[in-house]
């Protein structure tokens, strides 16, 4: 009998954690648009360059989000309708133009066509 009752209060117990938990996420995604998962790439870059603020000298951190923001702004631009036609790039095509013009991902790659999916997203 006794292990049933501690059994209750810990199935109980859990129920309340989870609802908590739960209520919590949902709040947080009402204040910012996303509270789990991976940071993107630049809010890790921004995060590092607060942290290497303390020092004058611009840090590496800060030179890969610049160009971060900067092939970001640029696949935007590639993405735009075009005023003649009214069509878009694909998403392949904005991958191959960011690599001409220098901008690949962190490994040294030309970008995926998933990535600019979501660079384009936020």
């Amino acid at each position: 009998m006794m292990r049933q009752v501690a059994g209750a209060f810990a199935e109980y117990e859990k129920t309340r954690l989870v609802e908590k938990l739960a209520a919590a996420r949902r709040r947080k995604r009402e204040d910012a648009d996303k509270c789990e998962g991976r940071k993107t790439r630049l809010q890790r870059l921004d995060e590092l360059a607060k942290k290497a603020d303390t020092e004058e000298a611009r840090t590496p951190h800060q030179e890969a989000a610049e160009a971060l923001q900067a092939a970001v702004a640029m696949a935007r631009r590639l993405r735009r309708a075009s005023p003649k036609t009214g069509e878009r790039k694909s998403l392949r095509k904005i991958s191959a133009e960011l690599e001409k013009a220098g901008y690949l991902n962190e490994r040294g790659r030309p970008y995926n066509p998933y990535s600019i999916k979501r660079m384009l997203e936020n």
